[in-house]
């Protein structure tokens, strides 16, 4: 279950961002979410790189909506890095990449909901009431078809553990694996060092590690400093 606050898609104060770079899918989105869901303001970004500079400038919406698929990423990692941005907007896939294990990884990694692109207008509006509730929304033939015996790979896993680090510990982790040691680290972040110190032991504790070689094993395997948003 995904522990994002519930969306608020009602009334004027209703703001969507769509990241996807084909402008027409985006503009019958667009008008799906108006007269569908009740989002007034909607509002397109064609690359991650351009949705998280105006996530950074503000406000942010109450809801985004993610291609799989972008220029500049590809797969689950622009999911990571925008629930690393801003970890209390709901993010919800809006993907033609619908297969059964790739939902699953999607919301194992921090998705509010996954809505095939084929979709028809009345799905999105169940799921977004589903999702406004505080659920979380997947196609239900999809799940049932997800084998839940088949295993995940190094990189689909190392994903799901990175996706549980806040902000302040992806951050540390990155200095973890340029090497620098706690007394660093919080004279890089001007923090206590026993601050530091409780921020590893957490890090560790969420990636299932007992040193911080494994954590970096870890981070190596995710490609995760590709995920993390420039300073």
């Amino acid at each position: 279950m995904n522990d994002k606050a519930p969306i608020q898609v009602a009334g004027a104060l209703g703001r969507a961002l769509i990241v996807d770079d084909h402008p027409l899918f985006c503009d019958a989105l667009s008008m799906t979410l108006r007269a569908g869901v009740g989002i007034e303001t909607v509002e397109t970004a064609g690359t991650l790189e351009e949705a998280l500079s105006r996530l950074e400038a503000g406000p942010l919406p109450d809801v985004i909506l993610l291609d799989l698929n972008l220029p500049d990423v590809n797969g689950l990692d622009g999911l990571v890095r925008l629930t690393k941005q801003c970890p209390q907007t709901p993010v919800v896939i809006v993907s033609s990449m619908a297969e059964p294990r790739v939902i699953r990884c999607a919301i194992r990694v921090g998705a509010a909901g996954f809505v095939p692109k084929h979709s028809t207008r009345e799905t999105f509006s169940k799921a977004f009431t589903v999702i406004a509730g505080g659920e979380v929304y997947a196609p239900e033939a999809a799940l049932a078809e997800a084998d839940p015996n088949m295993p995940m790979s190094p990189r689909e896993d190392a994903l799901i553990r990175l996706s549980h680090l806040t902000r302040q510990q992806a951050r540390i982790l990155q200095l973890i694996c340029e090497g620098q040691m706690n007394k660093q680290i919080a004279y890089e972040l001007s923090i206590a060092e026993t601050t530091v110190k409780a921020h590893v032991t957490a890090i560790m504790r969420k990636l299932g590690v007992q040193s911080r070689t494994q954590a970096v094993l870890i981070a190596q395997e995710a490609n995760f400093n590709s995920l993390l948003p420039e300073d």
